[in-house]
């Protein structure tokens, strides 16, 4: 007999195997480029117009209420079964194609339960949504397998998630559960892979008086959609973001690209912005899992004091807390 786990998981894959469309590289073109094109999706602004998947659901309806509140252009929603309804005075659709057809929203944000969660991901992207941010916590590995299979097809969808807070552009855009009143526009970009790590960067340097100008939390998933690494590209290319914080974890090696990147940036750039870094899981034990699947150090990884030392030996300043990063990154940058 399967354990419950296993059976909802099952069901998951078989409901995606269903699905109508077939995802190959012959049936959908790449159209010139492959998934690294939709890096820049990641920047989000005042003019992103925002959908929900779930979104009559409580915790959509919940979230969305904040998020207008905030300033986000909202402009609608998908509940399968629901089209031709209103909620929150916004429309409702049937299908991401007909939300993408009527209100052309930039971002989607997935609030559905995991074991509906890949199959709300693929329809997002077959719909060619530019980003889709996935909040839901233990996707089967099996569906994030289909999800990366057709992410890779494709050159016109970005995924952030799943299992991630989500990404903010501080009083413009917030896509998330973040708590986005502590968050002030500003100059520090942020990435970070675990979210309360992010939450506390965020707050140090609001309390410097630095602010922050992007902040991606990519997620704890072990399979992320998008990589420290990538929203790097981002912020190292920013104009708004003069110096950069990046958190990481155990698990994966994440990190080490990330240390690729910033050193080949500091050789290539005259003045290259100041960056700080961190890693959590210096004290972890091999082989356990610590809060989500992704934060697990297994024999074969680099630890925490090794990706430290990378960032380190990339030109990254690292520091022990996120307490002190509001401060560290003042004097980096010169602020009185």
């Amino acid at each position: 007999m399967l354990t419950p786990c296993r059976s909802a998981a099952a069901r998951s894959l078989r409901a995606l195997a269903c699905s109508s469309r077939t995802f190959s590289t012959s049936l959908w073109p790449r159209r010139g480029g492959g998934y690294e094109d939709t890096i820049d999706n990641l920047r989000i602004d005042g003019n992103s117009r925002v959908i929900y998947q779930g979104f009559t659901g409580q915790a959509a309806t919940s979230n969305a209420k904040d998020t207008i509140e905030y300033g986000t252009k909202v402009v609608g929603g998908v509940s399968p079964g629901k089209g031709g309804q209103t909620h929150l005075d916004l429309p409702v659709f049937g299908t991401v194609r007909e939300a993408m057809q009527a209100v052309k929203p930039h971002v989607s944000a997935v609030f559905v339960p995991a074991q509906f969660a890949a199959r709300a991901i693929v329809e997002a992207i077959e719909a060619e949504v530019p980003l889709v941010v996935s909040v839901a916590e233990h996707i089967p590995v099996h569906d994030l397998l289909h999800v990366h299979e057709v992410l890779r097809t494709q050159s016109r969808s970005r995924l952030v998630g799943p299992n991630c807070p989500g990404v903010i552009s501080p009083d413009r855009c917030r896509v998330g559960i973040m708590p986005y009143r502590q968050y002030r526009r500003g100059r520090v970009g942020i990435v970070s892979k675990s979210g309360t790590l992010s939450y506390e960067a965020v707050g140090a340097t609001s309390a410097a008086g630095l602010g922050q100008s992007l902040v991606v939390a990519v997620g704890g998933d072990s399979m992320p959609g998008t990589t420290i690494a990538d929203v790097l590209q981002v912020l190292l290319t920013d104009p708004e973001t003069e110096g950069i914080i990046v958190i990481g974890e155990i698990g994966g090696e994440q990190e080490l690209h990330a240390a690729d990147m910033i050193a080949r940036h500091r050789r290539s750039t005259p003045s290259p912005k100041p960056v700080i870094a961190m890693v959590a899981g210096q004290t972890a034990p091999v082989g356990k899992i610590m809060g989500h699947a992704g934060a697990v150090l297994s024999p074969r990884d680099a630890t925490a004091a090794d990706k430290a030392a990378a960032l380190e030996r990339a030109g990254a300043v690292i520091v022990p807390h996120p307490s002190v990063m509001g401060v560290t990154m003042k004097e980096l940058l010169g602020v009185k």
